[in-house]
């Protein structure tokens, strides 16, 4: 058997990009909510992210800055507030989670324009996404910083809300088929719950 290896640090930061984010896959998409010292509300969503522990809960984000050095809202909000709001994304919301991927002038709150109700959370400031089956209230735990440009938010999990019918509350467990999650894979590419098995 052949392989093609590849030195870490001998590659360009793209392609390292493309290399990773397209062999580790599917990964969860965490649309997260924050909201800015002056009450703007942000919605992202990120990839690089996953649950971590469960006792207690903590959540990962791989963050990036913008191009000049400075932080992206989803960044700025949780160093200012310390709070945040991961919301999973199911199948029917992706089109909209993909409008509020796209860059936007400061002041524009992506939920609205993406045509999502926030609706109040528990314990933390930032809302929560109506539309998504499962959201976790967050507060900053951790902020590992990686390089000049990226940053791991580690987030304890304070309080969590699923849709009716996710959970069966005897048994504690997910419905992952009402679930509905989609994965990212590289580029474009999404993957959805069809092709389920069990062993």
């Amino acid at each position: 058997m052949s392989w093609l290896s590849f030195s870490h640090d001998e590659l360009e930061a793209r392609d390292r990009y493309k290399l990773l984010s397209g062999a580790i896959v599917p990964r969860p998409i965490a649309l997260i909510t924050t909201i800015s010292e002056d009450g703007n509300i942000n919605a992202a969503p990120f990839s690089f992210f996953n649950v971590l522990s469960a006792d207690p809960g903590i959540v990962a984000i791989g963050l990036e800055s913008n191009e000049d050095g400075s932080l992206k809202d989803t960044s700025q909000n949780i160093r200012e507030s310390g709070e945040f709001v991961v919301n999973m994304v199911d199948r029917p919301m992706a089109d909209a989670m993909k409008i509020c991927a796209e860059p936007l002038a400061p002041g524009v709150e992506e939920p609205s324009r993406a045509g999502l109700t926030t609706i109040p959370s528990e314990v933390v400031r930032p809302p929560r996404l109506e539309a998504s089956p499962a959201s976790f209230e967050c507060t900053r735990h951790t902020t590992l910083e990686i390089s000049a440009s990226r940053q791991i938010v580690l987030g304890m999990v304070q309080h969590l809300h699923f849709r009716e019918g996710v959970v069966d509350s005897a048994r504690m467990r997910i419905n992952v088929q009402k679930l509905n999650l989609i994965g990212r894979l590289a580029g474009t590419s999404y993957l959805g719950m069809e092709d389920l098995f069990n062993r």
